[in-house]
């Protein structure tokens, strides 16, 4: 198996103020790991430095196949399709209905053709089950059938990694049961690595994977408790 996150030794600053320190993470494809520890303790500038929001000036770390240490900055929208993200907020445009929310992600990593466009938009929403809202608008959306969408949207360049920030956050138990059921299935069948933090320990109980603790600046293996 090829690893898909592979860092050594990483120090992971935000504004200048170092954030987490030692860190070492290696990801395979096919992984799913939950990155888990209260709000502040750095497990949002570990997401932002992986898809090189925030750049990495110590250590060494690989991800998707790019140096995050070396990367340029006209490299980054490349590495980033091969990153597939997944936000608490959903952050859907509200000025358009669903399939267009996919065009316009296709459209802005590259992809020309309008047949091939709406044939890959169409897949994805329908790998997500959420082809049936194609034409509506989010606002009319549910919270789930909206981070359905947002799943078929991290899809669409078919990543090597899956980058799921809170992404049960804002949805209740039933529904938050579905999403993992099919962020799960998705990525199994997808071979993607997912990388999920969470405060959810009750999805962390009923999907088991490996689960890093972000605590007092370091990342560490855990158990469930």
């Amino acid at each position: 198996m090829s690893k898909v996150i592979s860092i050594t030794n990483a120090q992971i600053k935000q504004q200048g103020k170092l954030v987490l320190k030692d860190v070492y993470l290696d990801l395979e494809e096919n992984d799913f790991v939950y990155l888990i520890g209260k709000t502040g303790s750095g497990k949002s500038s570990l997401m932002k430095t992986l898809y090189a929001e925030l750049l990495l000036t110590e250590g060494d770390a690989m991800v998707a196949g790019f140096n995050l240490k070396r990367i340029k900055r006209k490299e980054i929208p490349f590495l980033r399709r091969k990153i597939g993200i997944i936000f608490q907020d959903f952050q859907l445009l509200m000025d358009r209905n669903v399939i267009q929310n996919l065009y316009f992600v296709l459209k802005a990593t590259g992809w020309k053709k309008k047949e091939d466009i709406h044939k890959r938009a169409l897949s994805c929403l329908q790998l997500a089950g959420i082809e049936h809202k194609a034409n509506d608008f989010p606002h009319t959306l549910s919270g789930g059938e909206q981070q359905r969408v947002s799943i078929a949207r991290a899809l669409l360049n078919d990543p090597e990694l899956i980058l799921a920030d809170e992404p049960t956050g804002n949805l209740d138990p039933e529904t938050s049961v579905e999403i993992m059921q099919l962020l799960v299935a998705v990525a199994k069948e997808q071979k993607t690595a997912v990388l999920m933090a969470t405060h959810d320990m009750e999805v962390v109980r009923k999907f088991p994977g490996k689960i890093l603790r972000v605590e007092e600046g370091e990342i560490r293996e855990s158990r469930m408790m």
